[in-house]
């Protein structure tokens, strides 16, 4: 089923002043804020969501600059040992670049959200000014 907004020919991402001035009934109005508040109320969730991961990704990274740093001081025929295999400093740099790749990408899709939620909140309160007239 396609969202009411949709249906009606509005871009709520845009415009949705447009819907108030185009004299929508208050029923459609009301399925209009509603589908706009779920907008909002998912891209908070989200963001809650990515903001843990690039928590739990800069640990990630710090682990792994502690453990290079470790390996880094001690001499060269020191035995090192990760479970069964041997750390190879290779593998933690490649590792850190990896998460400081997905933090970046992780910190634009918390741009893209924050700004969605931001848009919907100002959305909501435009109508409900608009109403008020």
């Amino acid at each position: 089923m396609r969202p009411l907004h949709y249906a009606l020919g509005l871009d709520i991402t845009s415009n949705p002043i447009k819907a108030i001035e185009m004299s929508i009934p208050n029923e459609a109005l009301q399925k209009l804020v509603q589908e706009i508040e779920t907008q909002a109320v998912n891209a908070q969730r989200e963001i809650n969501v990515v903001k843990a991961t690039i928590v739990s990704k800069q640990r990630d990274i710090r682990m792994l600059e502690l453990t290079s740093t470790e390996v880094k001081q001690l001499s060269a025929n020191t035995n090192v040992y990760e479970g069964v295999g041997k750390i190879v400093e290779k593998r933690l740099a490649s590792e850190t670049a990896e998460l400081k790749s997905d933090i970046s990408s992780l910190n634009k899709k918390l741009h893209y959200l924050e700004t969605t939620h931001k848009n919907s909140r100002e959305h909501i309160d435009q109508i409900f000014k608009s109403g008020r007239r």
